[in-house]
């Protein structure tokens, strides 16, 4: 747990308008005062985040979602109940009083109760709501760790609260609750089909018309190095054309190399459980991309309803 001194130096920044690196069970956040438009806009400045992006609202428990949601349907009640603390962000109409910057200009807001002993800490005694997108640079990894945000984020963050490796390891579950009914926006450690057994029958895929959320655009969790996703069948045939065409190789795949060569410089064993996998994710990504290597090879995981947000990261981790 963090010791009082540094939870009063970071509890002080808040309430003057700064921000604060924050642990929480699924990455770290970039925490700011979601009711005060200039310490929102501090977020979206060292991000380097479009405007237009919103971001999620943190608060302490259900209680408090009425001073951010002008409507709380049913379905939310429901699922908060059922997930909450925990990875699932819900998309609800905005309150009147809910900063634009916030929402990216939308009339909708995204809120959710963390499980983070250190993030839930932090709310209770803040009383108020703090906007925290994941803690780095817009469009690359997502920080797991303390270290992940000094890395990327450096004097910018003076103050990160340092709880422990995320135990989720991937953003939340986001599920928009609106007048049309329940639809997922953006997969998570909650899968869809547990939003289901909670709701009822969900809308479709996101589309044009549904509320921009973190997260969606085409490539985003991108690390600097080119990521090549292949079938897990094609793994040797993708590294052989590489070394042929000269590049050094990070390869993340579930088998032990088979293919030795001066040219694959780092080869991490991806996990066949599909949290694990999700868990270790961005920072195999991390040490993958600091291996030295032209391309970084990913196999493929496996189609099916608990390796849908592993796969949404990748795919557009791999997007250029």
């Amino acid at each position: 747990m963090v010791d009082a001194e540094a939870m009063a130096a970071a509890l002080a920044a808040l309430r003057a308008g700064d921000v604060i690196g924050l642990p929480t069970e699924t990455v770290y956040g970039l925490a700011a005062d979601a009711s005060n438009p200039a310490a929102v806009a501090r977020i979206f400045a060292i991000k380097g985040r479009p405007s237009s992006h919103p971001v999620i609202v943190h608060l302490a428990d259900l209680a408090q979602v009425p001073l951010w949601a002008r409507e709380v349907p049913p379905a939310a009640v429901a699922l908060a109940e059922r997930f909450w603390p925990g990875p699932l962000t819900l998309v609800l109409p905005r309150a009147a009083s809910v900063p634009l910057a916030v929402t990216g200009g939308q009339d909708t807001v995204a809120v959710r109760v963390p499980s983070h002993p250190v993030a839930l800490a932090v709310l209770r005694t803040f009383g108020g709501g703090l906007a925290a997108p994941s803690a780095n640079r817009y469009g690359r990894i997502s920080p797991t760790t303390a270290a992940h945000v000094r890395e990327d984020l450096g004097h910018d963050v003076p103050i990160v609260l340092d709880g422990g490796p995320s135990a989720v390891g991937l953003e939340s579950t986001i599920v928009s609750c609106l007048a049309d009914g329940v639809r997922v926006l953006r997969p998570g450690h909650i899968a869809a089909d547990a939003i289901s057994d909670v709701v009822g029958a969900l809308l479709g895929p996101p589309d044009e018309t549904t509320p921009r959320v973190p997260g969606s655009v085409v490539s985003h969790y991108a690390p600097h190095t080119p990521v090549d996703l292949v079938a897990p069948d094609a793994v040797a045939d993708a590294l052989q054309a590489h070394i042929g065409a000269g590049r050094r190789l990070a390869v993340l795949a579930p088998a032990s190399p088979t293919i030795e060569a001066p040219a694959i410089v780092c080869w991490l064993a991806a996990a066949a459980d599909p949290d694990v996998y999700g868990h270790d994710l961005y920072a195999h990504l991390r040490t993958l991309d600091q291996a030295g290597a032209d391309v970084i090879v990913v196999a493929r995981p496996p189609e099916g309803h608990r390796w849908v947000a592993v796969l949404d990261r990748l795919t557009r981790a791999a997007a250029r």
